[in-house]
């Protein structure tokens, strides 16, 4: 045999690879991502357009409690899983009226811009002042609950009244009446408020007090503003606190305490201070109330009353 009989032949296994079929679930979960990032950026570029009320709606949209939005109840619905007495076991009506509340005393933006113009003005009639610019690390404006807050704070270098008097010192004087035709561009209320430190009278509460002083003071305020063409149509309310309203972080005797507040009231609030609310439940009958009355002065009243310390006024 010849030599090439002798090689073996070589043979070729080719393995045939059948690659199985993965579907399109990928496809479906790049569409949902892509659909909700151009929602995403779409949201965003609403709420860059829209204003500031319908963005906190958004707000109060999204911080809904999971319990509320099962049950169907308010936005604020009650978290609580144990169901309340009466016909309304989700509180939905309780909460709706705390909502309803909250959003009544809520300032609109159109309020925030009104009190934000009035104060602006203030202060540049108080900067166009040379005697009155003085004044103006001694005044603070706020925006409360109750509506916007100019406080006419006290010093030992300046204060705002004569020691211990309702005497209005000049400065405070020229201050209030320069504000007075400004508190006239808003038909909104005023209401005034004195308050003192806690540095008490020699005759303690017994006699002539921090009470009746920060109600005087509160007063001379109100004829100074009179006597700058306030419209006295417009005051509602003038109060006296004595040193029962401390400014936050302050000693009851600092002197920053010594303070004429005027709040222009948002006309909610103005509306409740002349017609509260009476709380029915709970309430008692007149009858009751007599009977009670009638009981209570038949009881016999110990006097713990002592003599207070004898502390000259430092106002």
């Amino acid at each position: 045999m010849s030599k090439g009989g002798d090689k073996r032949p070589i043979v070729i296994r080719r393995k045939k690879v059948v690659h199985a079929h993965h579907g399109g679930a990928w496809k479906i979960a790049l569409a949902d991502f892509m659909t909700a990032l151009m929602a995403f950026f779409l949201v965003l570029w609403l709420l860059s357009v829209s204003s500031e009320e319908t963005r906190r709606g958004v707000a109060e949209y999204f911080s809904t409690p999971l319990v509320t939005a099962i049950t169907g109840g308010d936005r604020s619905g009650s978290t609580s899983a144990i169901p309340g007495g009466g016909p309304d076991p989700t509180h939905s009506e309780g909460e709706r009226a705390r909502i309803d509340s909250l959003q009544r005393t809520r300032p609109s933006m159109q309020e925030r811009n009104f009190f934000r113009d009035l104060q602006e003005r203030i202060e540049r009639a108080i900067e166009r002042d040379p005697e009155l610019r003085q004044l103006r690390n001694q005044m603070r404006f706020d925006l409360t609950r109750e509506g916007l807050r100019i406080q006419l704070l006290d010093t030992d270098q300046r204060p705002m009244f004569e020691l211990g008097s309702d005497q209005v010192a000049p400065y405070m004087r020229s201050l209030l009446r320069t504000i007075a035709p400004l508190l006239n561009e808003l038909p909104n209320e005023l209401s005034i408020s004195g308050h003192t430190d806690s540095v008490p009278y020699a005759g303690g509460y017994r006699g002539y007090s921090n009470w009746e002083l920060s109600n005087d003071r509160a007063n001379a305020s109100r004829r100074e503003l009179i006597a700058g063409g306030f419209d006295p149509g417009q005051l509602l309310r003038v109060s006296g606190f004595a040193d029962r309203v401390l400014l936050p972080e302050t000693e009851p005797t600092d002197p920053i305490n010594r303070r004429i507040e005027l709040v222009v009231l948002f006309p909610e609030i103005a509306e409740a201070i002349r017609n509260p609310t009476v709380m029915e439940s709970g309430a008692a009958s007149p009858e009751a109330s007599i009977e009670a009355l009638e009981a209570s002065t038949e009881a016999p009243i110990e006097s713990t009353q002592q003599d207070e310390p004898q502390v000259q006024p430092q106002e």
